[in-house]
């Protein structure tokens, strides 16, 4: 890289927050264009150094923080993520923030609209102007062109596929005329193989025209491709800083969690002919918005681990959403024999099959309440448990103790990073919110479990514990579980069958030892080429 000048630089950040030392004494520097990589443990502070750098409010209300940030040369200190706009700062926030009712131009231009003068503003001002609605459009159209992604500018936000709200987000904050410093995080975490390299690519775009980035990512090989150097940050602390030509995925995850990290092959364990079906799944469709889920049709034996992949939007993420009744189906469902009801999601739990969404915020977590009853809910809703009976039933009420004792079991199995079960989930890094959907899930314990993305946003030396929980979970239980994955390396590392879905069927189902090529033709529909594969 040719020497460019410096815009950013942080200097002896410190950060106390709910009682524990989240950051210190982090020092880094950036330059205009440049991709730096910012990767760490969940919980070792790289969100929080964000939110710092923005001027979140969170930071305001706890106490502020220590050090000094310095932008294009001057000491800044934002109030408000509105002053750090206006200094030419764009973050991509790890979960979304954008208005379902509106289309992707609205979400893209909003409180930045287009408008035009009509005779009405002489009386009411100008809150009363009218939007220039075809310039707008050519606006947004502008950047999405700078992304070349296919997004449709009058989709509605709540009939979009995940992706496309990713897409959008980013969109939002390239439209910016003053943009100079984009932070994006975790921005391919929902998103499938191609779409990821179509982000990564607008990325380096990017940085071409001037724009610095800061891109904080789990996936270490999208990082080492795209970034020009990584920081490591492990306990709140810089541990390194490397240009990312001169390091290695092996060797930045051992610097992430301290120790070498490798994810066994535990999979592909025999089932036999003769092990009992608990799971038949006939001619099934799913109208979920962003997967095709057209005429599926597979069965699970007692005690599998049983995986399905497949590119985004084919329908892998659309089939356990289905079942559980979150999105109406058709077509048979048959769980231990008997005939499951579709589009009834408590009668679904009720037979002892329980999931865990890839859309933890939305779907899995109560993000007000308090770790302990975020696990313990289900369990207490569904199966009655961790209550307390008074005259012989007619009244009931909460088992705080039991309920505590719960919780503490699962936030030291999964090695929950909080501060106590009392923490509310809101307040936990996104992999531990993760776990805390896991928790609530062995909370039923349930017969068949369903996970969704188990991974998705957690870091490396996570995602080994939780596929080791998983494993373990399904080795002492017996229980027989069902993981949807966009990794297929995951999947071989711990199923005993992989089905890969494509246009909305099953093109066929593989053990793990298959060689990877098979997996690759059948997400791209060349079944007879897979069938035939050598």
């Amino acid at each position: 890289m040719v020497e460019q000048e410096e815009l950013l630089r942080l200097e002896g950040i410190s950060k106390d927050f709910f009682s524990n030392t989240v950051l210190q004494n982090v020092n880094l520097s950036l330059k205009k264009g440049e991709i730096l990589g910012l990767v760490g443990e969940n919980g070792a502070g790289k969100t929080t150094l964000m939110k710092i750098l923005f001027g979140m409010p969170v930071i305001h209300e706890t106490g502020g923080y220590k050090g000094r940030i310095f932008f294009e040369g001057k000491e800044v200190k934002f109030p408000t993520p509105f002053d750090a706009l206006d200094a030419g700062i764009g973050m991509v926030h790890q979960e979304f923030s954008l208005i379902p009712g509106f289309t992707t131009t609205e979400n893209i231009l909003l409180n930045r609209e287009s408008t035009r003068y009509n005779i009405l503003v002489e009386v009411f001002g100008e809150r009363i102007e009218t939007l220039n609605r075809k310039e707008m459009r050519s606006r947004a159209d502008y950047a999405i062109g700078k992304l070349q992604f296919a997004l449709d500018p009058e989709m509605l936000v709540s009939e979009m596929p995940v992706g496309h709200k990713q897409f959008t987000e980013i969109a939002r904050e390239i439209v910016r005329e003053n943009i100079k410093l984009l932070v994006l995080d975790e921005p391919t975490a929902v998103l499938g193989e191609t779409e990821a390299v179509i982000l990564l690519d607008s990325v380096k775009r990017l940085a071409a025209e001037g724009i610095s980035v800061i891109f904080i990512s789990h996936r270490l090989s999208e990082v080492l491709d795209t970034a020009h150097k990584v920081i490591v940050l492990r306990d709140g602390a810089v541990v390194r800083e490397v240009e990312s030509q001169k390091t290695s995925i092996p060797q930045v995850a051992e610097w992430m969690v301290g120790r070498e990290i490798a994810l066994e092959n535990r999979g592909g364990k025999k089932i036999s002919r003769e092990t009992p079906t608990v799971l038949k799944v006939s001619n099934l469709w799913v109208d979920m918005p962003g997967e095709i889920v057209r005429d599926v049709s597979f069965s699970v034996k007692e005690g599998e681990i049983f995986g399905i992949g497949g590119l985004a939007g084919q329908g892998k993420l659309g089939i356990p959403n289905g079942i559980m009744g979150l999105f109406p189906a058709g077509g048979r469902v048959d769980f231990l024999g008997s005939r499951i009801p579709l589009g009834n999601p408590r009668a679904v739990l009720e037979t002892g099959m329980a999931f865990v969404s890839e859309d933890r915020r939305g779907v899995g977590l109560l993000l007000a309440e308090p770790l302990d009853w975020n696990i313990a809910f289900s369990a207490m809703q569904i199966q009655n448990k961790y209550l307390k009976s008074f005259l012989g039933g007619l009244f009931t009420q909460r088992n705080d103790r039991e309920i505590a004792r719960l919780a503490r079991e699962y936030i030291e199995m999964l090695d929950i990073k909080c501060v106590s079960e009392r923490q509310k989930a809101v307040e936990l890094s996104g992999g531990n919110q993760q776990k805390i959907c896991l928790a609530k899930a062995f909370a039923l314990k349930p017969k068949l479990l369903f996970v969704s993305e188990p991974t998705r946003g957690i870091d490396v030396g996570a995602k080994k514990l939780v596929l080791d929980t998983l494993h373990r979970y399904n080795e002492e239980y017996g229980t027989t579980i069902i993981i949807v994955s966009s990794e297929l390396e995951e999947l071989r590392s711990i199923c005993d069958r992989i089905a890969i879905v494509d246009q909305g069927r099953i093109s066929g189902i593989l053990p793990p030892q298959a060689k990877a090529a098979e997996f690759g033709l059948l997400m791209v529909g060349q079944v007879k080429k897979a069938a035939e594969y050598e």
